[in-house]
């Protein structure tokens, strides 16, 4: 194993590792924000903004 760290960088390496780990986590989370169910910052029972449209004006109407 000793050989593998003498041919490589490892500051190089592990910077690399970390900036590819953030950036896998940065869109994991990117991902589940698209989603209805998994999107935490609107809530659960959060409508698209088309269906809340519709609804608030079939029932001002």
């Amino acid at each position: 194993m000793w050989r593998i760290w003498q041919t490589f960088n490892p500051q190089r390496i592990l910077s690399a590792l970390a900036i590819f780990l953030f950036t896998l986590a940065v869109l994991i989370h990117f991902i589940l924000l698209s989603t209805n169910r998994y999107n935490w910052l609107d809530g659960a029972d959060a409508k698209p903004a088309a269906t809340a449209a519709l609804t608030t004006a079939s029932t001002s109407a």
